[in-house]
């Protein structure tokens, strides 16, 4: 893939690192279908694939400022394909699904009963039921402390931000050091990225956040405020109130100092080894902890 033949999203600059770091993303999805090539004739040749079910799945979007980490749909829209042809016939379906359906579908798949408790659902025999909506979520990556939730339904997305007087890009050795971030933060320092390439930039966030994905794809126009959709704020701000309560969601009690010192002793560790982030991560670490006693 030449980087001067990608199609950007518009909320990214036309940056020559940016374009050459989607390119080799595409790349990269080429690169995997030869592999699964290879995997296929080896089960072959092996005699397993007829007695085989393959599922493929990745577990986020591209690993771009606006992807890996977030819950717009860079983020959280990947693939999933199912091989099974003694099983299945070739079909495409536009369900909702979500990563803990990996579960049940495998155990439909051994003929292991599947119990009522279990919040995932099989994907395919007389026990499947489409969802009507998705939920996603994020919390804590590395050393930053994040608690995102979002709704899908109907191609309507709600996000809630519970820390929103905190930054999008919020520190993180990891991701700060991919060159993406650095000609992002560059660009924006310099005043070169426009008014919807800015949105990620942005220094604190709203409080909620609800796109209609059939007039904006692309995830920029918040539309929390605007009277015409306030029903549907409602709606989708009662799905979510629902659903932490019913599955106890855990995101509502942060870790604990004494946890979070104890997961972050393993990075500050292995990144002072192995990376020299040691002093970066330390110092997100500290922000974290000023931010929370300040109630950020």
């Amino acid at each position: 893939m030449d980087p001067a033949d990608v199609k950007l999203p518009p909320y990214y600059p036309d940056h020559p690192v940016i374009r050459e770091d989607w390119a080799k993303y595409l790349n990269s999805v080429k690169y995997v279908d030869k592999e699964i090539s290879i995997l296929m004739k080896r089960l072959e040749k092996e005699e397993l694939l007829d007695n085989t079910i393959i599922i493929f799945i990745t577990d986020h979007g591209i690993s771009h400022a606006r992807g890996k980490q977030f819950l717009y749909d860079e983020g959280i829209k990947i693939p999933f394909i199912v091989w099974a042809p003694k099983r299945l016939k070739p079909n495409k379906r536009n369900d909702y699904i979500v990563h803990i359906d990996m579960a049940a579908t495998s155990m439909y798949f051994a003929g292991i009963k599947i119990p009522d408790y279990m919040e995932s659902r099989p994907l395919f025999g007389p026990q499947a039921k489409p969802r009507k909506y998705i939920i996603a979520a994020r919390d804590r990556c590395d050393e930053t402390v994040e608690h995102l939730r979002c709704v899908k339904k109907d191609n309507i997305k709600y996000i809630k931000n519970f820390y929103p007087e905190r930054p999008y890009l919020q520190p993180n050795a990891y991701k700060d050091s991919k060159p993406i971030l650095k000609a992002l933060r560059e660009w924006h320092e310099q005043g070169k990225l426009n008014k919807t390439q800015s949105l990620i930039m942005a220094k604190t966030r709203p409080k909620e956040e609800l796109y209609d994905l059939n007039k904006d794809p692309w995830e920029i126009n918040n539309l929390a405020k605007d009277k015409k959709y306030e029903n549907k704020l409602k709606e989708f701000r009662n799905i979510l109130n629902k659903w932490i309560k019913d599955t106890g969601d855990n995101g509502q009690n942060p870790e604990t100092e004494k946890m979070y010192d104890s997961d972050m002793k393993v990075y500050l560790d292995k990144r002072t080894k192995k990376f020299k982030q040691g002093k970066i991560t330390q110092d997100n670490i500290n922000l974290m902890k000023k931010w929370a006693a300040q109630g950020k």
